[in-house]
């Protein structure tokens, strides 16, 4: 059975977007990952360099899936999405978690596809970082996560219609909100909770620097449910699950007629999976 997609995901383009995936994933998880000796009384910084390589390897996984084929229907429908995305946002505006950026997210990336999905998850996080002064270190993590979560969408199973379609997508919609909110929470635990400076006994929350890997993993989940779980993962994940479930059904029939007006959206050959 082929798949529709608005932006194929061509061998190259896949193998682009896999080591960018992985190398994005090292980045988040910087502070299991770091080798540091515990009796040193050297100071320990985060690793800013990711800073820096974050953006650029967006920009080449982005030119990439560009050369893939995005026509200008693609680019005009990925613009009246990604600019209706950032005024949900901006309307929603995050608090306690309420943010409606992911709703139709997740629906863009059902209806036109993988490679769509992530390209929308890019540019839907960076335009409304844009109208929120949310601009900052943390912005390129952002827009690569929210590109996993349109990405996973448009990867579910497309032979599911009708209400088990509405009940997939709003079961994943709960899954995407804790999901982004664990993997925020892991690159930035060490700048909020802190680090701990050798010498001083570390607190419950702390990040310890050559700590074994499960003693701070133990430590970061006790920090991720206590300040993000119980209330900005969970308030979006509630979001996620009642916009899906009340608007969902009209608003994947709205896209895929705009799809299929528009012509947006192809149909890979049989053996691209």
């Amino acid at each position: 059975m082929t798949a529709p997609t608005a932006v194929p995901l061509r061998l190259r383009s896949r193998t682009v977007l896999g080591l960018a995936s992985l190398i994005g994933l090292l980045m988040l998880f910087w502070p299991l990952l770091l080798q540091v000796d515990p009796g040193s009384s050297d100071r320990v910084d985060p690793p800013f360099l990711f800073l820096v390589l974050m953006p650029v390897i967006l920009a080449v996984v982005l030119a990439e899936m560009s050369e893939g084929g995005m026509d200008s229907r693609v680019l005009a429908v990925l613009g009246v999405l990604s600019a209706v995305n950032a005024v949900l946002r901006v309307a929603s505006a995050g608090t306690a978690g309420l943010e409606l950026v992911f709703f139709l997210l997740i629906l863009g990336g059902r209806v036109f596809g993988a490679g769509f999905g992530f390209v929308l998850g890019c540019t839907s996080l960076f335009a409304s970082a844009l109208l929120t002064a949310g601009v900052g270190p943390w912005l390129p993590f952002q827009m690569l996560v929210a590109a996993w979560v349109g990405m996973g969408a448009g990867l579910l199973p497309r032979s599911v219609r009708g209400r088990r379609e509405i009940v997939m997508l709003v079961v994943y919609g709960i899954v995407a909100a804790y999901a982004y909110g664990l993997l925020m929470n892991m690159w930035g635990w060490p700048f909020i909770a802190g680090i701990q400076v050798p010498g001083q006994e570390a607190s419950g929350l702390s990040y310890v620097p050559g700590a074994p890997v499960l003693e701070n993993l133990h430590r970061f989940l006790v920090y991720t449910l206590l300040t993000s779980t119980a209330g900005w993962d969970t308030g979006r994940a509630i979001t996620n699950a009642l916009a899906i479930a009340l608007l969902g059904p009209a608003v994947l029939t709205t896209l895929r007629r705009a799809a299929r007006k528009a012509r947006v959206v192809r149909a890979e050959p049989a053996g691209a999976r």
